[in-house]
């Protein structure tokens, strides 16, 4: 028994591409759900999936002119990532049209420049890997990018924690106790595009939100208390990015999308058989009246 989890759990980790693999998943796993829930909270889900293809012309732009070059990648991610934000923003004040229909139309727009711009200077082996990531192939480079902006998120978030919950449980109040609040969705949306920044690599930008999201919307299954919240989506993240490596190891398959997968499987065991709001939970409330009914 024992040799068959130093098997499994452990021997895998004797190779430095996996231990760099897991550490960088672990990074990610504490700076990616804590954002994820955010959005949630604000009904703003689908906000991360437009950001995570705004970023992808910059990544783009950045590999025609230095080829795969992560600082050069990210830097370009987060550049067009802020632009897109910025402008979607702008419309919406300009046009009075909601900011997650501006954000969809940019997206869409940056998805195909993207697209473009990577099939023209490259090949379709390029395409792959800017699209899918290869968490398997970071080196210590990489490695550095991802944990140092993993760790300025963690600290950013917390510096503007309070004010973000304030924003989502009451945002008219936040701008008549300040005029910067405006700053305050700002800042939460460049966390945003610096988070998917980091991701590209390991997971690529089409999975990239992948680890925000879906740890997020399953601990909604579990707990109604927002530290908690956070708590059980980064514990999932975890176990998804270590489990899905580990799978990817054995089974030879993909590690992104086996770690997304994996988070996809914990969301929908989170929807069966959840605390609150599950299959489970609601079966729980039906036969509940009932069993006080015969009992009487």
């Amino acid at each position: 028994m024992l040799d068959l989890l130093n098997v499994w759990f452990v021997s895998p980790f004797d190779y430095g591409f996996m231990r760099r693999a897991v550490v960088g998943g672990l990074a990610l796993s504490l700076a990616a759900p804590p954002l994820g829930v955010f959005l949630v909270l604000r009904g703003m889900s689908l906000i991360g999936d437009a950001m995570a293809h705004a970023i992808l012309p910059g990544v783009a732009l950045g590999f025609l002119l230095a080829g795969f070059s992560l600082p050069i990648m990210s830097i370009g991610g987060v550049l067009f990532g802020l632009m897109v934000a910025l402008l979607a923003g702008a419309v919406s004040k300009m046009g009075g049209q909601r900011e997650d229909a501006a954000m969809a139309s940019f997206f869409i727009i940056s998805l195909a420049a993207g697209v473009m711009l990577i099939s023209l200077g490259g090949s379709s082996v390029d395409l792959t890997h800017v699209l899918f990531g290869s968490i398997l192939a970071i080196n210590s480079t990489a490695l550095l990018l991802i944990a140092g902006i993993s760790t300025l998120i963690v600290l950013t978030l917390a510096v503007v924690f309070r004010a973000l919950v304030v924003e989502c449980l009451d945002p008219l109040f936040l701008r008549g106790q300040s005029r910067r609040s405006g700053w305050v969705h700002s800042v939460f949306l460049g966390l945003l595009v610096l988070n998917l920044t980091a991701g590209f690599q390991t997971l690529g930008t089409l999975m990239a939100v992948g680890l925000m999201m879906l740890p997020a919307t399953s601990a909604r299954f579990w707990s109604k208390r927002l530290e908690g919240l956070i708590g059980i989506a980064i514990v999932l993240a975890m176990v998804a990015s270590t489990g899905g490596l580990l799978l990817s190891f054995h089974l030879d398959i993909p590690s992104g999308p086996s770690i997304i997968l994996l988070a996809g499987f914990g969301y929908l065991f989170s929807a069966l058989f959840g605390r609150y709001h599950s299959l489970a939970a609601k079966l729980r409330r039906k036969t509940t009246p009932l069993e006080v009914e015969q009992g009487a």
